[in-house]
């Protein structure tokens, strides 16, 4: 069995822990070998790159460096932001001596080294590109039929554009979805950004970010958002409220990690997907499997 040099991130042992939980649980049903790295050190998100670049890649090359001192291949991310920068600073390592040097240079103080030798993967990925979505449809014991998801990308997940990737209209997600059983919809602004951090330094701006997320969703009867990222997860979800107050909405839809939706069409049990978590009760979902 292969096994993945896992990398969980700060969000998936705070806010996100259903993310996390939902992912080991499905992980080990598909077969997938997960190990997490030890030491990981958080990757700096969206916030430090703009602080001190070269800083922010040394935080980010310290976990490459970690797995790769493990022997292991495929440095895996559940969070799209922790994706993204594992990706672009391995990249950037193979391609500049410079910065390899710099970083390099850093990371001797914590007796390791970077080589820029790792594959970075979104969880996403393996599931589809490794499992298959075959081979997860033969496992599904509860498909969801009938369920209207929303699949939601996020921007992080697809931009900077990687491998030629199709960043306007990307199906592989919904492809997914489809292999659960659920009904994947329609949405036009899955790739839309959901305003990130803005939460904290325009609230109103991010506010209506978040509305219009919700409207598109709303608009196309989903029943449920499936996210990849813990950031989109809380904007999409805890400012429900808010975005009702502001806009004078009445919007109350789950948002759900898409491991969450596996988890269930796989047959594994809701609390330990971490379903009950959710601040919009994501028990409506669970009718459409059980």
């Amino acid at each position: 069995m292969k096994q993945y040099a896992y990398y969980p991130g700060c969000s998936l042992e705070s806010l996100a822990t259903s993310y996390n939980l939902s992912t080991l649980e499905v992980a080990q049903t598909l077969g997938v070998d997960l190990k997490e790295i030890k030491d990981w050190n958080c990757c700096g998100a969206t916030a430090y790159f703009p602080v001190d670049e070269l800083l922010a890649h040394t935080l980010v090359a310290r976990n490459l460096a970690l797995a790769e001192k493990d022997g292991l291949s495929d440095f895996v991310a559940p969070c799209s932001a922790c994706y993204k920068n594992a990706y672009f600073t391995n990249a950037y390592l193979k391609k500049d001596p410079d910065l390899a040097e710099h970083i390099n240079y850093a990371l001797e103080a914590d007796n390791l080294h970077v080589n820029g030798t790792m594959k970075v993967r979104h969880l996403i990925e393996v599931f589809i590109e490794d499992v298959g979505l075959d081979e997860i449809e033969k496992k599904i014991t509860h498909p969801l039929k009938g369920l209207r998801v929303a699949p939601y990308y996020g921007c992080q997940l697809l931009r900077p554009r990687k491998d030629q990737e199709n960043v306007e209209n990307p199906q592989f997600f919904e492809s997914l979805l489809s292999a659960l059983g659920a009904e994947p919809v329609d949405y036009p602004s899955k790739t839309r950004c959901c305003g990130g951090s803005l939460i904290i330094t325009n609230r109103k701006a991010a506010l209506d970010m978040v509305h219009i997320l919700l409207q598109d969703a709303v608009n196309r009867k989903a029943d449920v958002i499936a996210t990849t990222c813990p950031m989109c997860n809380v904007n999409l979800e805890v400012y429900q409220g808010q975005v009702n107050r502001e806009f004078g909405t009445q919007f109350a839809i789950p948002v759900m990690y898409f491991t969450q939706l596996m988890g269930v069409a796989l047959g594994i049990k809701p609390e330990k997907l971490g379903i009950g978590k959710e601040l919009v009760s994501g028990e409506p979902v669970l009718a459409f499997a059980y």
